[in-house]
């Protein structure tokens, strides 16, 4: 649509070096609000279910707010410049009230006054009728027991939403009204959004605006300001969160980051989130088409159901080792809980024929078991296990042989694994151990609704487990020389020294069991960037640095629960048919205007393209080590990456990235901004969202 035909009051540059309400006018108690519910929101944020482990998006409200006030100018009445901002915001009261507030008609009763409350409620009484039939708001209701106040059915929408106003209007805070509503991007954002528009056309009037949505809005505005829509640039674009809220408000966006994975976030963010009807449909198509396909896959290998027909949802694995004071082969976890809900533990029980523990497991147990299994045999930092009334403690540190090295590094006796190890060999100071599955009854399983339980090992899941390792011995060169298992080793540095440290695993495979490498290797083998996302995904939610939580029924949770690569010595593995809900279609969906979108994988000292203004993000010196953790899902995807991603470099490449505190950090900064500078007009602007403790950073970007 071309607005400037539609409008032709618009002079474009009129405002070309009018100041930007954001230099005068900024509600920011109530965008720090709004953006802080959004954060506590996780998983029922927009952007997360694309990649829950990019912990730097920014709030979109709080992107939206900084977009709006670039773009609206000052006018000579602040007070309205304000009023109108906040109802482009959803933050007024009529807005708050479209919002959905969860206030029941008795809180309205006790809070408004109405003489005659029965044109708008019901009630229901117990009592005499005509205590209440004169009765008028505000209303004790605990006055009247039994009392019951509904809304009637055929009061008016207009009506209903004045009144809820009305009723937010009497909190007295801000916080206390937004509290009770939904977060506006929530919404859906047309009746959200409509009644505000002949508000703001008549104080816009004066400029020759006339929109009836945002895009429309922010068209004409980057009309005057520019002479065309505007163009807003993000060159660490990270999850997405600046480029998909300019996008959706209808700008055009450049995006770029080093990182491939905050590329892919980006695109994801665009593309899928944001899709038309059309797209979407296309999308959730081929999500069903490859789940299907590596269900049959795993099905047919037989390495997921028993005898019974039953099936495995999770696999529980420990650390096992032997214990240099008694011999003994002891398996390791901080504590052996399994499900808090059904009382599940596990049990270590002594075998002295073969100096090892089996381990048993029990459900129903009694509260006192509880409580002991709470006591693992990890504490503080030691192998800790009673035998025959003694108690031996063994420091981990001891175990693994650590030392100091000439140079003052740590080292440790422990065998760097090989490129084609996928398990641990028969010799090495940690062993892996199965010691628990969670399967799925075979009844539920035909009826749609899982019902599952936790048993022991038996000697024919343990066959199941050496077909497993059998399946992947046989196929692993094979797997990593096509691209569908990584073969890249672990580069050296802050977080990537760990898993080398404390288990010996110097390849990116290694943080993997074989039941995994099967699954994300067979998904791997269907290329296509919707397929891409999901795999990310999965590969957080399924490795062995995936623990095993406990809470209620017990789940597997993700790997980048603190953005860092902790070894664990109690893991989780999902099954497939767990596994398989991460390639489920996004539940989100709000679709991006039509405009145009550009996505480079590039530093952002080497800008290519300008924009009209720039809203950023920076790295925070080391806070976060992107460049290191990422490698965890750019080790998977490198390899034959479909269409767009086959355009950018898959590699982290650290030497590039801006990172550090000293001089290297502020340079990389200062060039960064040096660009962003030299590629927007003279009337652009920039806004950094930072939040970095050092002011020498501050004044050296100044």
């Amino acid at each position: 649509m071309d607005t400037a035909t539609q409008t032709p009051k618009l002079q474009p540059h009129a405002l070309k070096h009018a100041p930007a309400l954001i230099e005068a006018v900024f509600p920011a108690q109530k965008v720090s609000f709004e953006a802080q519910r959004e954060r506590k929101a996780g998983p029922g944020s927009n952007l997360t279910t694309i990649g829950s482990y990019w912990k730097g998006r920014k709030p979109l409200i709080l992107v939206r707010a900084i977009l709006l006030g670039m773009l609206l100018p000052q006018t000579e009445d602040p007070e309205k410049d304000l009023e109108i901002f906040e109802q482009l915001m959803a933050f007024d009261d009529a807005s708050l009230a479209r919002r959905e507030p969860k206030i029941a008609p008795a809180e309205i009763a006790r809070r408004i006054t109405l003489d005659n409350p029965w044109a708008f409620f019901n009630a229901t009484y117990k009592g005499d009728p005509e205590d209440i039939e004169g009765a008028t708001f505000p209303l004790e209701v605990e006055d009247y027991p039994g009392l019951r106040i509904l809304w009637r059915r055929d009061i008016a929408e207009e009506a209903r939403l004045e009144l809820l106003a009305k009723a937010l209007s009497t909190f007295a805070s801000y916080e206390e009204r937004a509290g009770l509503c939904k977060r506006p991007e929530e919404l859906d954002q047309e009746p959200l959004y409509a009644p505000i528009w002949p508000a703001v056309n008549a104080h816009l009037g004066h400029l020759g605006i006339e929109a009836y949505s945002h895009p429309e809005l922010v068209e004409q505005l980057g009309i005057l300001r520019y002479g065309h829509r505007p163009r807003v640039g993000d060159t660490f674009c990270g999850g997405g969160s600046i480029p998909f809220e300019a996008a959706r408000l209808g700008c055009d966006v450049y995006a770029s980051d080093l990182n491939p994975i905050a590329c892919m976030l980006t695109w994801g963010a665009l593309n899928i989130i944001g899709a038309p009807p059309e797209k979407r449909g296309e999308i959730e198509r081929t999500q069903r088409m490859v789940t299907g396909l590596v269900d049959e896959e795993i099905t047919g290998l037989g390495i997921e159901h028993d005898a019974h027909g039953n099936r495995a949802k999770a696999y529980l694995y420990c650390v096992e080792t032997r214990c240099p004071e008694t011999g003994w082969m002891v398996p390791l976890s901080p504590n052996w809980v399994i499900s808090k809900a059904r009382n599940v533990i596990a049990k270590l029980i002594p075998d002295p024929l073969r100096k090892r523990f089996d381990i048993e497991i029990h459900t129903g147990v009694s509260a006192s078991e509880m409580k002991a299994a709470e006591q693992g045999t990890v504490r503080e930092g030691r192998l800790t296990y009673e035998l025959d009334g003694r108690i031996y403690i063994t420091p981990i540190k001891t175990l693994r042989g650590d030392f100091r090295d000439a140079e003052g590094n740590t080292a440790n006796r422990l065998r760097k694994w090989e490129k084609r190890d996928f398990k641990p060999r028969p010799d090495d100071i940690f062993q892996e151990r199965l010691y628990c599955i969670q399967w799925i009854t075979k009844e539920s399983l035909v009826q749609g609704r899982m019902e599952t339980y936790f048993a022991g090992v038996t000697a024919e899941d343990l066959q199941r487990e050496r077909k497993v390792e059998t399946i992947v011995a046989e196929n692993l060169a094979r797997w990593q020389d096509e691209g569908l298992v990584p073969d890249m080793a672990i580069e050296s540095g802050y977080n990537t020294d760990q898993p080398i440290r404390e288990r010996g695993w110097t390849y990116w495979h290694h943080l993997f069991n074989p039941r995994q490498i099967i699954s994300h290797s067979r998904t791997r083998a269907h290329s296509s960037p919707s397929v891409f996302l999901s795999l990310a995904n999965s590969l957080n939610w399924n490795s062995k640095l995936s623990i095993w939580d406990s809470y209620r029924n017990g789940e597997v949770k993700n790997t980048f629960y603190n953005m860092a690569l902790n070894t664990t010595f109690n893991n989780g593995c999902r099954a497939w048919l767990y596994q398989a809900y991460m390639l489920r279609p996004t539940s989100f969906h709000s679709e991006t205007h039509e405009q145009s979108a550009t996505i480079r994988c590039e530093t952002a000292s080497l800008l290519s393209e300008g924009c009209d203004s720039w809203i950023t993000d920076p790295p925070y010196a080391d806070a976060v080590m992107y460049h290191e953790i990422t490698e965890f899902f750019i080790a998977w995807l490198r390899k034959n990456p479909p269409p767009p991603f086959d355009e950018w470099t898959w590699d982290s490449r650290r030497a590039l990235a801006i990172k550090g505190s000293g001089d290297d950090f502020r340079r990389g900064m200062v060039d960064a901004y040096r660009a962003m500078t030299d590629h927007m007009p003279d009337n652009g602007m920039q806004c950094v969202m930072f939040t970095h403790q050092d002011t020498g950073v501050w004044s050296d970007m100044v």
